[in-house]
């Protein structure tokens, strides 16, 4: 089912809060935007990117690809739990979709799905968060 206005902001809250614990819990510096998901990991630009069980695939703007130097996937195993991935904005590129999206992000966001991640990125750790 596609995503409405008021899901599709339930969304972006839900990634950037599962984002910062996420970062947290990987000794994370906040950089950017207040209300983005950009941080500082162990001297590398970041950006954490969050699915629930659900949901198959992330979304990254092409400009945002050309700020960091790593994507983390976060995928959602069960409640609470994830899988974290790390991939290359090269990677990402070469993999990436466009959004189906006919508003702000139409053309400027690419897609990538969880499959590709496994696929082509590095698996790093599963966390689990209360």
């Amino acid at each position: 089912m596609p995503q409405g206005q008021e899901s599709g902001a339930k969304a972006v809250e839900y990634g950037l809060q599962t984002a910062r614990k996420i970062a947290e819990q990987l000794d994370g510096i906040k950089i950017g935007r207040a209300r983005g998901n950009e941080y500082e990991i162990h001297g590398k630009k970041v950006v954490i990117k969050c699915a629930r069980t659900t949901t198959k695939s992330v979304g990254v703007s092409c400009q945002m690809l050309d700020r960091v130097s790593v994507i983390l996937g976060a995928f959602e195993t069960d409640h609470a739990t994830y899988d974290i991935y790390e991939m290359e904005p090269g990677i990402y590129r070469t993999h990436m979709r466009p959004t189906r999206s006919r508003g702000p992000s139409a053309g400027r966001v690419g897609i990538v799905g969880k499959s590709t991640f496994i696929d082509r990125g590095k698996f790093l750790m599963s966390l689990h968060m209360e």
